[in-house]
């Protein structure tokens, strides 16, 4: 019987001579990723974490427009005072309709146009940049563009509808209470569409058409193949634009703007205009500020209520 004998172990290579130690080395690359990193972080962190901390401070504060002494901590008596501030809940509540339309509809219409946009169409590329179109203009000019199509007088959507003999007088889309706020939901779809399309078609084209091909091969017909093959695989991102367009969505300021200021009578006053209108126009900037924590803290819990469900079935 033969004895083996273990290999010795080999020696630790010697660092080259004039190396700098690792430690030294890894500091180094360190500092010099910061370094890269920095040109960036800067505009971050001056344009968009510094308002926001300062605008967290200003909710504990009794900070109001031309007033000549120094700002005082109120503690939380501005959030207490938003608790019991009803029209600020009822503009909340307008908001969430808002939003939670506005995002289910954009899901549906946009992914209807996605799976068009995956087909292999004459001139695709073409309807894939008109498709495009709502998404490069400014909410100012698309709220003007939309105010004239629901003039009552001179607008075209009414002069269609009593050309297909659908009304027989003119609406005030813009100004009538039952449908002012469905008016401006169906503004903030045909906006906010183009950018779930392009998100959605993206999705489409990375799932791997052998799925769908040994679907078709299984006799699955195309609803089938959509809910079973082609909807699991675009699941995340799914969750991942419909979260990104609700909190855009909370957060809608200029369009609702120029298309009513919130009128009338309050029944498009989304929250992020009411904030504005106590900010600016009566000057409770402290009270605005707490508005706008209060705002951030729900849109954040109803976010992750949202993410944990749909992370959940995910697994």
């Amino acid at each position: 019987m033969s004895s083996t004998t273990a290999p010795p172990l080999a020696e630790p290579t010697p660092p080259a001579p004039g190396a700098p130690p690792r430690r030294a080395r890894a500091a180094r690359t360190d500092h010099s990723v910061l370094g890269l990193m920095l040109p960036a972080l800067v505009p971050v962190v001056l344009f968009s974490v510094a308002p926001l901390v300062y605008g967290v401070y200003l909710a504990f504060t009794d900070a109001r427009s031309g007033r000549n002494v120094d700002v005082g901590f109120v503690g939380l008596e501005n959030f207490a005072e938003l608790l019991a501030d009803g029209d600020f809940w009822a503009s909340f509540q307008i908001g969430l309709v808002w939003a939670v339309s506005v995002t289910a509809l954009q899901l549906a219409a946009g992914m209807g146009l996605a799976l068009l946009l995956d087909q292999d169409l004459r001139l695709r590329w073409l309807a894939r940049t008109l498709a495009m179109v709502p998404w490069a203009m400014p909410p100012v000019i698309v709220g003007l563009m939309w105010r004239l199509v629901y003039h009552p007088d001179a607008g075209i959507l009414n002069a269609t509808l009593r050309d297909l003999g659908l009304i027989s007088g003119d609406i005030d889309w813009l100004n009538d209470f039952s449908v002012a706020l469905p008016a401006i939901i169906v503004v903030g779809v045909w906006t906010g569409m183009p950018q779930t399309t392009i998100v959605l078609l993206a999705g489409l084209q990375s799932v791997p058409r052998e799925l769908r091909e040994a679907a078709e091969v299984d006799g699955a017909g195309a609803w089938r193949r959509f809910r079973t093959v082609t909807l699991p695989q675009l699941r995340p991102v799914i969750v991942t634009i419909t979260s990104l367009n609700f909190v855009w969505n909370m957060n809608e300021f200029a369009l609702v703007w120029v298309l009513t200021q919130g009128g009338p009578g309050g029944r498009t006053r989304l929250p992020m205009l009411y904030a504005y209108e106590e900010a600016f126009r009566y000057g409770f900037f402290g009270y605005a500020a707490a508005m706008g924590v209060a705002i951030v803290a729900v849109v954040l819990a109803v976010l992750a209520l949202y993410l944990r469900r749909q992370l959940k079935e995910m697994r």
